[in-house]
């Protein structure tokens, strides 16, 4: 038997009866009991890719719960993890050659109570740089502006 302990590597181990259909192991040394692999537990990337673009595209984390029979704390915590790689990917150097800046309106609550979400958008990356949330002014473009105009890229796009 080839095999060592998880905790402190040694090989100086038995067997321990069985652990659902797999077979237990226990160091003689340190007493932690283990197995020789473990099952990958969760779900696919697949389908949490699934539930992160059903989330993207507007449908609420209770709808994604009832269709994809997930619980919704699940998916929250799917989309917190992708937000935190979100943020590690755009912490990036050097600057894009080409940045597409573009807006899009939504609202909250009530129709009635709209906001533009404009963005800063590497052209050939599928990420956004930076945002800014406002109406539609001048003012809250400047927002963004000074937090992207010192990047020197080669070219700025807009959508048209």
């Amino acid at each position: 038997m080839n095999l060592s302990c998880p905790r402190c590597g040694s090989c100086n181990i038995r067997k321990n009866g069985h652990r659902g259909k797999k077979q237990n192991y226990q160091c003689k040394d340190c007493q932690r009991q283990f197995v020789e692999f473990y099952s990958e537990v969760g779900y696919s990337k697949e389908f949490k890719e699934e539930c992160l673009k059903m989330y993207l595209n507007g449908l609420g984390f209770r709808a994604i719960e009832k269709i994809k029979k997930v619980n919704h704390n699940t998916v929250i915590r799917w989309v917190k993890e992708a937000a935190n790689q979100f943020y590690e990917a755009n912490n990036q150097d050097p600057p894009p050659e080409v940045v597409q800046l573009d807006e899009i309106q939504t609202f909250i609550g009530k129709k009635t109570n709209k906001i533009w979400i404009w963005t800063s958008v590497n052209k050939f990356e599928p990420n956004i740089l930076a945002y800014t949330i406002g109406d539609r002014s001048a003012k809250t473009f400047e927002k963004l502006w000074t937090e992207i105009k010192e990047w020197n890229c080669y070219f700025w796009v807009t959508d048209n």
